[in-house]
């Protein structure tokens, strides 16, 4: 086998830089999201704050089945990973509405999700789709250290 040969299989067993997967709506979506993601950022061996990613996207899971899939449908999650290594994650619904962050004080018990993606993520936003919206998050990478320098 070349050294071409090996660079050909190589690219052929990673993941597409874009993975994507429909979940309909009911609970059991949100950690079925979740494991997706982890094995997506798994298999690109992502050097991003993984926990973080993957609480995002409970959160925005989350969202979309409370607020954003109406009966019978569901929401699609994309995982995109960047040319510098960085992760991208987005929740498309075909809710109506445009979800924003509760305040701190507020005594509600629920509607903290997007202030958790807000304060976790490295930038997020929401973009209309029709029907519908995509909300998503982005994580830069982690610096790569190297040991004994």
């Amino acid at each position: 086998m070349t050294l071409g040969d090996l660079r050909r299989v190589e690219t052929e067993t990673r993941l597409p830089a874009r993975c994507e997967r429909f979940y309909r709506r009911e609970r059991r979506s949100v950690p079925a999201a979740r494991d997706f993601a982890a094995a997506v950022l798994d298999e690109w061996d992502a050097r991003v704050r993984r926990d973080d990613v993957l609480l995002c996207v409970s959160e925005l899971a989350t969202n979309a089945l409370l607020h954003g899939v109406p009966p019978g449908r569901g929401f699609r999650l994309f995982v995109l990973r960047a040319d510098d290594g960085g992760v991208r994650v987005e929740v498309h619904d075909s809710g109506d509405g445009h979800p924003a962050t509760r305040a701190p004080g507020d005594e509600a018990e629920s509607g903290r999700g997007l202030l958790l993606v807000s304060a976790l993520a490295d930038d997020w936003g929401v973009g209309e789709r029709d029907p519908g919206k995509s909300v998503w998050c982005s994580f830069r990478p982690l610096p790569v250290h190297h040991l004994g320098r």
